[in-house]
């Protein structure tokens, strides 16, 4: 008996198969092109679903007995189909531009402060409501003839077995559901003028939809009795992948974006958590919530530097057998500070700003800086940035006392002594860096009766690789630096 996780992201998919015992048996991996121009960012949802069709049958070649597939996906993106399904538009993601006025709009008549306590999150264009607004006043052909608004989630698992149901922390990312009530909110609907009718019925993570259809069984070689779990946004199925339940273990998921996620055993201030832009997002564990506090460029940032300025670097460690990022670690050759400011704004900034004008910004350097002190200097920079977070979530009611870490970044043993002493909290790094897989199988596991709860779940399929402790010494050294790099943002916004 087999389960899988199927992770959406924003440029591609992942199945990862697993047997009863938690071994990863394989994954199967497609991406598909973003389009981002001035006006717009936008992704064609009929190529995203080709390549789910892709993943699962790439691995039901090899694996004919997996029983369930819990699917998570990336949010805020949403779109418009007809009766059977079909996008009647490309869909917009969460960066593009739109949706600034309907935000305003429903700002003036609803109040910020009344959106936040009912949501869980402060207003914003990036939500899916505003641009649905949005496509509704500029493309009212599309909102009249639509008979079923989704976002990918959802979709995905509709074309999967016709049902039409999304989970809670994905629906959340709408900004019209009422994390209190736990449905969708029909003041905020309302006020935005869109058919409640037309969303999917909104369920507590981890629910089973269905099997898949005869359609879809013959388009991925699944077995009709195969179950299909609406899980959650990619961040909650990351959340339960790093083992993560209660208010002592917060998460950080070291990916292209880097997303440090407390766990609230219960309703935070709304607004203490509105003020940084911070969502408070329904757990799969009724009565806990999480948080998102994120950088835009985590990963991204390390990786546009080694992409601008390591082209003989790269070749040197090609050379001498390993990765371009170790061997850059390795040159720098020092435990201490670099001294240099990076600000990671290099997508825009997100909490506690949420300024997507901000620019990025390295500070400190003269004709003696090296490339790895740069290349350091932005893993500091990013670090940085999460300690501003974590200061911003102060007088929220977090109490975490250790960090699980996964994607990526997890495998830096420097990058994760370095958090580790920036925020002086222990941090362990999980084997698999792909929790958000290992989370959406747990789930799986447990809705299709593989595992008792999560508790077992767990005790199979989180492993920990290792634990970095803090140094009281160097915790010192950053946080003098630190105080520096809190006024940087202020200090370079209005020059650019």
């Amino acid at each position: 008996m087999k389960i899988a996780g199927l992770d959406i992201g924003t440029t591609g998919c992942k199945l990862t198969v697993f047997d009863e015992q938690g071994h990863d048996l394989g994954k199967a991996y497609r991406d598909y092109p973003v389009r981002r121009q001035v006006g717009g960012h936008e992704i064609d949802i009929s190529v995203v679903m080709e390549s789910v069709y892709a993943v699962i049958r790439e691995m039901t070649e090899r694996y004919s007995d997996i029983t369930g597939i819990g699917v998570t996906s990336f949010g805020e993106t949403f779109v418009m189909t007809d009766e059977q399904g079909t996008p009647q538009h490309t869909a917009m993601l969460y960066t593009d531009p739109r949706g600034s006025e309907e935000c305003a709009f429903l700002m003036e008549k609803l109040g910020a402060d009344r959106i936040a306590r009912i949501s869980g999150l402060a207003p914003h264009e990036m939500y899916s409501v505003c641009k649905i607004m949005w496509l509704k006043k500029h493309r009212p052909e599309v909102y009249q003839q639509a008979r079923h608004i989704f976002l990918i989630g959802d979709y995905v698992v509709w074309h999967l077995t016709g049902i039409a149901q999304i989970d809670y922390s994905l629906a959340t990312r709408s900004m019209a559901f009422d994390i209190g009530r736990l449905t969708w909110s029909d003041e905020i609907l309302e006020a935005a003028g869109i058919d409640k009718s037309l969303l999917s019925k909104p369920v507590p993570t981890g629910t089973v939809a269905g099997c898949v259809t005869k359609a879809a069984a013959e388009r991925t070689g699944l077995n009709p009795d195969c179950r299909i779990v609406t899980v959650s946004h990619d961040q909650v199925a990351a959340a339960v992948g790093a083992g993560a339940f209660d208010g002592e273990t917060a998460v950080d998921g070291a990916g292209t974006v880097e997303c440090l996620t407390p766990i609230y055993d219960s309703l935070p201030d709304i607004a203490v958590m509105s003020k940084g832009y911070f969502s408070v997002v329904p757990y799969v564990i009724p009565g806990k919530y999480v948080a998102y506090a994120f950088s835009y460029t985590g990963g991204a940032l390390i990786q546009w530097c080694v992409n601008t300025f390591a082209k003989a670097e790269q070749e040197e460690a090609r050379q001498q057998g390993m990765a371009v990022n170790p061997y850059l670690e390795q040159q720098y050759g020092k435990q201490e500070p670099t001294g240099l400011l990076v600000l990671p704004h290099f997508a825009g900034a997100a909490t506690p700003y949420m300024d997507t004008g901000s620019k990025g910004a390295i500070l400190g350097l003269n004709v003696g800086t090296s490339l790895p002190e740069i290349y350091r200097a932005c893993m500091e920079g990013v670090a940085y940035e999460m300690r501003l977070n974590y200061d911003a979530l102060a007088d929220s009611g977090i109490h975490f006392t250790r960090l699980h870490a996964t994607g990526g970044g997890a495998r830096s043993k420097v990058w994760m002594q370095m958090k580790a002493d920036i925020l002086n909290l222990p941090i362990t790094a999980l084997q698999t860096s792909d929790a958000g897989t290992v989370g959406s199988a747990m789930l799986t596991g447990v809705a299709v009766g593989v595992f008792r709860d999560l508790k077992e779940a767990a005790a199979i399929m989180v492993r920990q690789r290792e634990t970095y402790y803090p140094d009281p010494q160097r915790h010192e050294q950053y946080m003098r630096i630190y105080e520096r790099y809190k006024k940087v943002y202020d200090a370079v916004r209005p020059l650019m």
